[in-house]
């Protein structure tokens, strides 16, 4: 597994990591064991980010039931904002609402601190108050999460670049989803020294279901990178693109050496170790197909704008 330094926080993170939503809206408390078999499977083969949130259903009680064991091996991140579930009754993106969904959080996780803890998708006029990041900080200051940072997109994802408050950032970049790129938002990041995660690095696999000629997909914004895959592959063949479509949809979001970590989630085991045998051909990738993919995604944009 590639290691690389993660942005200026001092971690060092594997480049690709487990992103938990899947195993928390789609398994139930009898699926422990299947959701530990998913999760020790990635630590054993070398994945140290686990990605997760106090909304990604009952993910981190999951993970707090199967690997609090093994709590040393693994950076461990949440999102806070949202008012939902058991213990939080106000209102989404206040003080309260993000120190008790902290406090939440390492309960279910059963753990005492967290490395790192993101806004989850809030907007510009929130993130503007001031009283969710501050509950992050004091957050921090209580040692209860090592860092702070901001998942979403769009002009919202470059304010909190351009704020200088947050260690890292996660945001939408793969193949088709390319304004992170186009629009500066991932060299900004470099110049920063932030931590980059990116989600939905394999644009949920549409690429190949292109190439077999499907329509539909089973999430709404799979449906969207399915439309923009058929788009781009109705334009012709793209030089250099190798003949596996997860190969290609993950070589081209790794290629880019501003993302320190990409996550994928599966709740099946055995696709979490096929993407991590994966790997090493994806860093392999001909910079051919990636030079031709960001000339295709130019031609082809029409406002398409990162999903969130």
């Amino acid at each position: 597994m590639q290691m690389v330094d993660f942005g200026k926080t001092g971690y060092k993170v594997s480049r690709l990591g487990a992103g938990l939503a899947e195993i928390g809206s789609e398994l139930d408390f009898d699926d422990v064991e299947q959701a530990g078999n998913v999760l020790n499977n990635a630590l054993d083969m070398g994945i140290n980010f686990l990605d997760t949130a106090a909304c990604y259903g009952i993910s981190e009680e999951l993970i707090g039931r199967t690997v609090a064991n093994r709590r040393d091996e693994y950076a461990l991140v949440t999102k806070a904002g949202h008012a939902r579930g058991d213990g939080l009754n106000g209102s989404d993106w206040t003080y309260e609402t993000v120190r008790d969904s902290i406090d939440r959080s390492l309960r279910r996780l059963n753990t005492e601190y967290v490395d790192l803890v993101q806004l989850h998708s809030c907007g510009i006029p929130d993130l503007e108050k001031g009283d969710i990041i501050r509950a992050l900080e004091d957050a921090r200051d209580a040692g209860k999460t090592r860092m702070i940072g901001y998942s979403g997109d769009n002009e919202a994802a470059h304010w909190a670049v351009d704020s200088g408050i947050f260690d890292t950032l996660q945001t939408s970049f793969n193949l088709v989803e390319q304004r992170a790129y186009t629009t500066g938002l991932l060299e900004k990041c470099a110049k920063a020294g932030t931590g980059v995660i990116v989600k939905r690095p394999i644009a949920g696999a549409t690429w190949g279901m292109a190439k077999s000629g499907m329509s539909s997909s089973r999430r709404s914004y799979d449906d969207t990178y399915l439309q923009r895959s058929a788009k781009v592959q109705a334009a012709g063949d793209v030089p250099g693109e190798p003949d596996d479509p997860i190969i290609a949809a993950m070589g081209f979001t790794l290629a880019h050496p501003e993302i320190h970590v990409a996550i994928i989630g599966t709740k099946n085991p055995r696709h979490m170790v096929s993407n991590i045998e994966t790997l090493d051909d994806a860093l392999g990738i001909d910079g051919t197909f990636v030079d031709a993919m960001h000339d295709r995604f130019a031609e082809l944009d029409d406002d398409w704008r990162q999903l969130t």
